[in-house]
């Protein structure tokens, strides 16, 4: 009988590109998530039946237990953004990664991969960052042969980051940002995906990965390079920080007033303390480099699924190659 793996979080912006691989190499993918009934659309990654999402309660020991059962690996990508209720920082980050790893060792899974981020840190100020270095410690802790993976900010065609921005430069001429200078390193998420199968496969040695593409760069110039993509001008001033803690503080209090009926997906207070920090490969942990993977440039991706934002869509392509012939008729 062929091999199994377990990906909690697997239908999600990272988790559905390591299914897809795996399912390639011939593996059972179970994907363990809390809605397995909008998550039907990884069953045609594989043959019929190879593919299954399955209900899973991250913060429940039999539920985690129960779809661990049988399986060779298991592979950890649920993270959250979420301050306060039940699926907290906390919750999901540190005791969800802890209760994982726990239960792989004492069901004697094979291999264990788990998805971290750069800035993970025990000490940090951010919650989010904090939690994920409490995740990193307690999985170690239980499963001192996991592979961890700390990717810098994730790109690809479901991404949270240049979709965002690029959605939000429709609104107006101007698109403000705070952090402007802070230093980022765009990892294409298929990247992140090849990393992980690496350490399903045992083809990975234990330890900290941290995974970044070839181009580090600012901020402000990560949104010069989506803003030329989708083909508008717009003005990106740098707000001080004093400012955008104001911001962050007002949205987060909106979202606490409304009972969660606004929610502030614009700036988190915790996000601000995340930005004070460059989120770049330290060169201080194995990289990518150490898994023979060559990653993607971003100018190579992001045409491909940024388009939609443009002016005239997919139509944009047309009306230059009109105005080429124009020009030279």
């Amino acid at each position: 009988m062929s091999k199994l793996v377990t990906i909690y979080g697997g239908s999600g912006f990272v988790g559905r590109y390591i299914a897809r691989r795996m399912a390639k190499e011939g593996w059972r993918v179970r994907i363990a998530t809390r809605r397995p009934n909008e998550a039907l659309f990884v069953k045609p990654y594989g043959a019929v039946g190879q593919v299954e999402p399955v209900f899973c309660n991250i913060r429940d020991d039999a539920s985690v237990a129960a779809v661990m059962r049988g399986a060779d690996a298991v592979v950890n990508c649920v993270g959250t953004f979420d301050a306060k209720g039940k699926n907290n920082f906390d919750a999901i980050q540190n005791e969800g990664a802890a209760r994982i790893a726990r239960l792989a060792a004492e069901n004697g899974v094979a291999n264990l991969v788990h998805l971290s981020a750069i800035g993970a840190d025990v000490a940090a100020e951010s919650q989010y960052a904090k939690t994920k270095g409490e995740g990193e410690a307690a999985i170690l802790a239980a499963f001192p042969g996991a592979v961890i993976l700390r990717p810098s900010v994730i790109f690809g065609p479901e991404d949270g980051f240049f979709n965002r921005f690029a959605s939000m430069s429709r609104l107006g001429p101007v698109l403000p940002l705070v952090g402007g200078a802070t230093k980022f390193q765009p990892v294409y998420v298929d990247d992140v995906a090849k990393a992980a199968v690496k350490g399903i496969l045992g083809q990975a040695e234990a330890g900290i990965y941290e995974l970044g593409g070839p181009d580090a760069a600012s901020l402000s110039e990560l949104i010069g390079e989506m803003l030329t993509t989708i083909r508008r001008r717009r003005a990106v001033p740098n707000l001080p920080f004093f400012i955008g803690g104001i911001m962050a503080w007002s949205l987060d209090l909106a979202q606490t007033l409304t009972g969660g009926l606004f929610t502030n997906g614009i700036l988190t207070r915790d996000q601000l303390k995340q930005l004070r920090h460059d989120n770049v490969v330290t060169g201080n942990t194995k990289t990518l480099a150490d898994l023979g993977i060559e990653p993607v440039a971003m100018n190579a991706v992001l045409d491909s699924y940024l388009w939609r934002f443009r002016p005239t869509g997919q139509y944009d392509a047309i009306k230059e190659s009109a105005a080429n012939l124009r020009t030279h008729g």
